[in-house]
């Protein structure tokens, strides 16, 4: 018996790893997220398998549905949204399983902030602009965030923030960006990436409402000057005279055929 977690995706029901769908196939049991994991994706379970919506649940109440799964010998997956890698809260489970002695292991998912990029049809990390992506948040009722981790320290490197679970304090997150980035760099904010009801806002820090994040949840905040860049440096990879292992350039090339 294995504990399948799974990268479910960002939304679109399509947007999930082949591995993913053959192990929820395989799985007579499937615990998933209903609060953002699309009930379309049930439609691979097997006939007959048990199927719990854990969005309702606190996590002595699924860990008891795992343990019941474990003593009957039954697979389970596990289904989170995005990607199981940042704000999952799988490694409590993990936790919990160890200490159980239940096996498990774990499916990737294509990530909010990718589906994201996605819809914006952008490249976060252009050449002379930006080579990082930083993948954060602001505190939350859930998770406070450490005391080094914030949106100004981040900010001060240039690099694109991908900013999660903000949309609903959109003036702070304007009022510790501007100072580094200025009232003219480009943010998007993409709502539900991916779903069918998807909804992109465009925008500079300066011009962006914070109005639009009320009563919001789902929604992604991506900021910095790759967003809007047209006038950047092309890569050196696909340049004529780039000397590579595959496309060696010149009479002496580095490495030779």
């Amino acid at each position: 018996m294995t504990v399948h977690f799974i990268g479910a995706g960002p939304g679109a029901a399509d947007l999930i790893t082949l591995r993913g769908r053959d192990l929820i196939a395989a799985c007579p049991v499937c615990l998933y997220a209903g609060s953002l994991v699309p009930e379309a994706l049930l439609s691979h379970c097997p006939p007959g398998a048990r199927i719990v919506n854990t969005a309702p649940m606190d996590l002595d109440q699924i860990v008891a549905e795992i343990a019941a799964a474990h003593r009957a010998g039954h697979d389970v997956a596990r289904l989170h949204s995005g990607d199981l890698s940042v704000w999952s809260a799988m490694g409590e489970q993990l936790r919990r399983l160890r200490d159980l002695g239940i096996p498990y292991d774990v499916t990737p998912g294509v990530p909010s902030f990718a589906a994201a990029a996605a819809a914006l049809g952008t490249e976060l990390t252009l050449p002379g602009l930006a080579q990082s992506v930083v993948l954060t948040r602001t505190s939350g009722r859930a998770s406070s965030m450490p005391a080094g981790e914030t949106l100004a320290n981040f900010a001060a490197t240039g690099a694109t923030l991908a900013i999660h679970l903000s949309v609903h304090v959109l003036d702070r997150v304007q009022a510790e960006l501007v100072p580094h980035y200025g009232e003219g760099c480009a943010v998007a904010v993409v709502f539900r990436a991916s779903w069918p009801d998807q909804r992109i806002i465009r925008a500079t820090l300066g011009t962006l409402d914070p109005a639009i994040g009320a009563g919001e949840r789902t929604a992604l905040i991506l900021v910095g000057p790759a967003l809007a860049a047209e006038g950047f440096d092309e890569s050196r990879l696909y340049a004529g005279d780039y000397d590579r292992r595959f496309r060696p350039v010149g009479t002496a090339p580095r490495f030779p055929e």
